[in-house]
């Protein structure tokens, strides 16, 4: 019979998210071709959508006031 272990301090899963809100969309076609065409050295796609995403928000809310 195997020997069960009980530990002191509950398992800790994974790690915090870096990114809480999760959105899904459809891109034109041919989007993700041009995206990668973009990118820079070392970025993801994901870092190019965070970033025009902020900076489009930031300059609607600048046009705004």
């Amino acid at each position: 019979m195997t020997e069960i272990h009980v530990r002191d301090i509950p398992r800790k899963m994974g790690r915090k998210k870096l990114w809480a809100e999760n959105i899904n969309l459809t891109l034109p076609e041919g989007a993700k071709a041009r995206m990668d065409a973009a990118l820079e050295e070392g970025e993801d796609r994901l870092d190019l959508i965070r970033t025009a995403i902020e900076r489009e928000l930031k300059r609607r809310e600048r046009k705004d006031r």
